[in-house]
């Protein structure tokens, strides 16, 4: 897990979300930081895809909203996330 991460709370804007997350592949950032609740994973994800860097460098975290807690609804959101972010794996799921 890198020690430095880049965070995209309070990026509302979907295209400018996206081309942040690319701007920070490029100039080296390998941890991305998203959250349910900040409506922006979709973008996260695509700039992931979109980037020259191979996802198993790449180490994504996205996090439970708290209304969401509980058995079955954490894996529904689980699973929402991972729909949005269009990845095969998640490398962190935190609760918020």
């Amino acid at each position: 897990m890198p020690i430095l991460g880049f965070g995209t709370y309070q990026i509302d804007d979907l295209e400018e979300c996206e081309r942040s997350v690319t701007e920070a592949l490029r100039t080296g950032y390998r941890l991305i930081d998203t959250a349910a609740a900040y409506g922006n994973e979709e973008a996260v994800g695509r700039a992931i895809e979109k980037s020259d860097v191979p996802r198993d460098e790449v180490f994504v975290t996205t996090k439970l909203w708290v209304t969401d807690a509980g058995y079955e609804s954490t894996k529904d959101a689980f699973e929402r996330s991972m729909d949005r972010l269009g990845l095969d794996y998640l490398d962190l799921y935190l609760m918020h």
